[in-house]
């Protein structure tokens, strides 16, 4: 894991291109996402045991991990890689 760079001011850490995960409570790292995810597409299926009712609850709690697995740190990434590009 990488460390937050000082800023050039020295005042305020730096988010880097690969330490995105560093800044976030252990709440929304990923092993935290995917765990609330199954949690609640398994819990819906043992709530309800209705194959279409576990769909409609599972395709908007994958959508929400995909984007804060997947696409979230690539955009976070792309942003800071841009920032240090401009400085």
């Amino acid at each position: 894991m990488a460390k937050p760079e000082m800023s050039k001011a020295g005042r305020s850490p730096q988010l880097t291109a690969d330490s995105i995960w560093a800044y976030k409570p252990w709440w929304c790292q990923p092993w935290s996402i995917l765990l609330t995810g199954l949690f609640i597409i398994s819990g819906s299926w043992y709530v309800f045991q209705r194959w279409w009712l576990t769909g409609i609850i599972s395709a908007p709690v994958l959508v929400w991990m995909g984007f804060f697995i997947v696409i979230y740190p690539r955009l976070m990434k792309d942003m800071m890689l841009q920032k240090h590009e401009v400085e």
